[in-house]
């Protein structure tokens, strides 16, 4: 009878068995479309063998649950989800900034970039402008024309600043982002340090239950951290994460250590800081640097090339249009040399304006300011801008659409990457619906084998007791 009982025992356990590796399937095919769930394994075990009068005898089975996961592609998916959020944000910065101009820009490997001129462009306000001084100068007597004329000139001025403030929302808009993303990265590294702390506390047996799923999780916070800075990430020997990033001189600063957020990040004066005492972060990829890298970089670039550019007009039509420098005799603000700033002299109107001072039909003035159109000039001549004034602002919407051409292609460039070194994870750690479909019938016939091995080791346990008891 002993051998019964010790059969049902060990049947006992393997309907246990059969029925977690069953769960473990379920698990698996309900997280088939879960990224950030890794496939998990069951590996049957035979429980320790006791010493009988008939020998060794088995005493069961048990079930031993694992992850499929490879920690050198979490970290290289981490790795490559950070290029692509770094060249994703430059690209979302750049694109806010070429819209703000209102000009059609587009970019080739051949010509670099060119510009479609529209009629709310800097480009349009530009040859407006001059158009209106040449046609001043064909008829300086003709009202319409000096009406024409100061008018133009308002639409040029009115233009710059209009562009220059729509940079500058497009910068702080990006500072904004970046300051909301610290916050969010700040919430993700406390996400870390408490599942790392849940995590040690069932792997040690502190508490009942598996981690695996937890660890899952802890990976989706990673990757979602990995999208704003990158990060290394030194798995201990308790489960618990240690997280870092690197400061400005290529240096470790840890940012969670085990269930600890060791260092959260900060923005100051458009730089990243993280450790004790801050230091200033040092990385070249996440969305936080590409936002930040787009920001004070190209767009930056372009307002300080409009302000050149706005510089050498104020300097040169002055110059053309006041010869002497007269008090109150100016075409343009001398005081407004900048995009921001730039503004017609107060004493100017369609009636003071003039085309001349030799008297009536002198048209020298105008004529010498429709020259400054033309004009080469040449920063190592000591002006502002090189080139004519059309060519300078090709030149600077050259710049912004190279820098975006540039960040389009990395983006593609990158998400191809990117996807490569997932689908390869997946390939690893990934669900196979079809390999779980055969794992569920296999388990379920095992289940089914074992409890009609029950049932009948039950069955004769009933009718040997009821045989004794008769």
């Amino acid at each position: 009878m002993s051998g019964l009982f010790s059969i049902l025992g060990s049947t006992a356990s393997a309907l246990n068995a059969q029925s977690e590796a069953i769960s473990v399937t379920g698990n698996n095919i309900s997280n088939v479309n879960n990224p950030d769930y890794s496939e998990e394994t069951v590996d049957f075990q035979p429980l320790a063998a006791v010493e009988t009068d008939d020998g060794l005898e088995n005493t069961g089975l048990s079930v031993d649950v694992s992850q499929d996961r490879n920690s050198i592609l979490d970290q290289m998916v981490r790795q490559e989800g950070s290029l692509t959020s770094g060249y994703t944000a430059q690209q979302t910065v750049l694109q806010q900034a070429q819209a703000s101009l209102g000009e059609n820009v587009t970019a080739s490997s051949t010509s670099g970039s060119s510009a479609t001129t529209s009629e709310s462009g800097l480009s349009a306000a530009i040859d407006s402008f001059f158009n209106a001084v040449e046609s001043y100068a064909a008829n300086p007597s003709d009202a319409t024309q000096s009406q024409s004329l100061v008018q133009q000139a308002g639409v040029l001025t009115d233009r710059f600043q209009q562009v220059d403030q729509n940079l500058a929302q497009v910068q702080s808009g990006a500072t904004a982002q970046v300051q909301s993303g610290v916050t969010t990265v700040n919430g993700l590294l406390q996400q870390v340090a408490s599942l790392n702390d849940q995590i040690n506390s069932l792997q040690s047996g502190a508490s009942s239950g598996s981690a695996l799923q937890l660890v899952d999780q802890r990976e989706g916070v990673l990757e979602q951290l990995a999208g704003y800075l990158p990060v290394t990430v030194t798995e201990g020997t308790s489960g618990e994460d240690q997280v870092s990033t690197t400061d400005s001189q290529g240096q470790s600063v840890t940012l969670v250590s085990n269930a600890t957020v060791a260092s959260s990040i900060s923005l100051s004066n458009g730089a990243l800081y993280a450790g004790d005492p801050p230091d200033a972060l040092g990385f070249s990829s996440g969305s936080l640097q590409g936002t930040l890298t787009a920001s004070s970089g190209a767009v930056q670039s372009l307002r300080t090339s409009l302000d050149q550019l706005a510089s050498q007009i104020v300097t040169s039509v002055n110059a053309a249009y006041n010869p002497g420098n007269t008090a109150g005799g100016n075409f343009f603000a001398a005081s407004g040399t900048t995009a921001g700033t730039i503004a017609l002299d107060p004493n100017l109107t369609a009636a003071t304006v003039t085309a001349g001072t030799g008297g009536s039909g002198d048209n020298s003035i105008a004529l010498a300011v429709a020259a400054v159109a033309n004009q080469d000039f040449s920063t190592a001549g000591g002006d502002a801008i090189d080139g004519t004034i059309t060519q300078a602002y090709a030149g600077s919407l050259a710049g912004i659409g190279q820098a975006l051409s540039t960040a389009n292609e990395e983006v593609t460039d990158q998400t191809n990457v990117q996807t490569v070194v997932t689908n390869e994870r997946a390939s690893v750690s990934g669900v196979s619906i079809d390999q779980e479909m055969s794992n569920l019938v296999t388990y379920q016939r095992a289940y089914q084998a074992s409890s009609e091995v029950f049932q009948v080791i039950d069955d004769m346990l009933n009718t040997l007791l009821t045989d004794l008891s008769a």
